[in-house]
């Protein structure tokens, strides 16, 4: 039987297509929740329900400021996700290297034709 998702690890949480876009929006700067919430169309409930789930994964920070919140990006939180996807990196690198080599031999197979 399948698990049950949760939100309680990185890769769950950024699964989660607004919360990808309230990320890439706090890569720039601090946001109120309000601001943001505006931004990406939602209301301001539903923008504090993903704030608190990339809080609570370690993705963003929060500080009081007079009544509001401001949030921002914590990119650490991200090292898991950039060490998964590097092994990807590293494949279509590698891949892209040996369509390099066999186009720089069909090349020099037709010039010597």
């Amino acid at each position: 039987m399948a698990r049950a998702a949760t939100t309680s690890d990185v890769f769950n949480a950024i699964a989660e297509p607004q919360r990808r876009e309230i990320l890439v929006l706090l890569r720039s700067r601090e946001w109120p929740v309000t601001e943001l919430a505006e931004e990406l169309g939602m209301s301001q409930p539903r923008a504090s329900k993903h704030l608190r789930v990339l809080r609570e994964v370690g993705l963003v920070r929060d500080r009081k400021a007079g009544k509001q919140r401001l949030y921002c990006l914590d990119a650490h939180g991200l090292r898991s996700v950039h060490e998964w996807a590097g092994g990807f990196e590293r494949f279509w690198s590698e891949s892209f290297t040996r369509l390099d080599s066999y186009l720089q031999e069909l090349k020099q197979e037709r010039q010597g034709e």
